[in-house]
């Protein structure tokens, strides 16, 4: 279905309308407004009007194809102009979407060993170095907010927060569980293993995205403990909070300052409270379509990494990259997201998400 001439039209309009508001001396809180508009609203209206141009070069055509000395010349133009208007339709389609209001947003990225013993853990390391990696090349910012470490040196848990615009939109796909087989360095017959480690990634939110009362929360302090039962302080700096009505429960140790474990626990609580509400106000959207698809390999199983074969398969968009080695260090991660991406864009043009 073609995008509609008039809301083509408007949207080029409503961009010539801010730039001459921005263009006049206005209130801060006003001008703060319509700058933010004409930033979301300027790709949109730009591409509407490469569209609109488009579509004004085939009446042009038409015309010209009346002159019985051009009609030869028409004919010819005509295959590349329509090519070219049904690109821009599909691009204009996606952009016109509706936007997710937590894509823009930083996360927060949980990862944990799950099945498979030490190497699971030692695989955890390695995904979470990998996410490193992928943020550094993004110019993101890294926190690791908190981290528990396994016994051969790999990750029982660990949880970093992901700072930069749209880094929720580029990672969101990554929550699931992923799958490594490869021969564990422990191995002495070289048998290959499967292990596997679980992501979740939760956008990041500010204090006014979300209302936590201090009469729904539960609060516990108690003092941190090390490997073996070894204090890590003498002070009750450890923080436990419940969050009541929902039950989630978010401990922090990793400082020895109370007041930063809280500081840090909220936050955690907060971008789960937050993923909380999203699923209960998606949750009537998606049963019909998880219904179909269920809750097997899609969910359970998303992404492969076999070490042997140096690949990795992501099993939701039946995509196979023979590029392990790239993937581990973030170069290569960009192919998947960008698949799941357009994936995801093309179910919710044919309105199944």
């Amino acid at each position: 279905m073609n995008v509609p001439q008039a809301k083509l039209e408007a949207l080029v309009q409503r961009l010539d309308d801010l730039s001459a508001k921005l263009s006049q001396e206005q209130p801060t809180d006003v001008l703060i407004a319509l700058s933010k508009e004409h930033s979301e609203l300027e790709p949109v209206a730009r591409s509407a009007g490469v569209l609109l141009q488009a579509r004004q070069e085939l009446v042009d055509l038409d015309q010209l194809e009346a002159d019985p000395d051009m009609r030869a010349l028409a004919a010819a133009e005509r295959p590349l102009i329509l090519e070219k208007i049904e690109r821009l339709e599909g691009e204009m389609r996606v952009a016109l979407l509706p936007r997710d209001a937590a894509d823009e947003k930083s996360a927060i990225v949980e990862i944990r060993a799950g099945t498979g013993g030490d190497e699971a853990g030692l695989f955890a390391g390695d995904l979470l170095r990998m996410y490193e990696r992928y943020a550094a090349l993004k110019n993101w910012k890294v926190e690791l907010l908190s981290l528990s470490e396994g016994s051969v040196g790999g990750v029982k848990e660990a949880v970093i927060s992901i700072s930069g615009k749209g880094v929720f939109a580029r990672l969101r796909h990554e929550s699931g569980v992923h799958r490594v087989q490869r021969v564990p360095d422990t191995e002495a017959s070289g048998r290959i293993h499967t292990s596997a480690a679980t992501v979740a990634v939760l956008p990041e939110v500010e204090d006014v995205d979300i209302e936590i009362a201090d009469s729904d929360l539960r609060v516990d302090t108690y003092r941190a403990g090390g490997a073996g039962g070894q204090k890590v302080n003498t002070t009750d700096s450890a923080i436990r909070i419940t969050h009541v009505p929902t039950g989630l429960v978010v401990v922090q140790q990793d400082e020895r300052s109370q007041h930063r474990n809280r500081a840090t626990a909220m936050k955690i609580l907060r971008a789960r409270l937050y993923e909380h509400e999203r699923e209960k106000r998606d949750n009537a959207r998606a049963a019909e379509r998880r219904g179909q698809v269920g809750s097997g390999d899609r969910s359970e199983r998303i992404r492969t990494y076999n070490f042997p074969q140096g690949r990795v398969s992501d099993h939701r968009i039946e995509l196979t990259l023979y590029k392990l080695p790239a993937v581990m260090e973030g170069t290569g991660l960009d192919e998947f997201i960008d698949a799941l991406i357009a994936d995801r864009q093309a179910q919710l043009l044919a309105g199944d998400a």
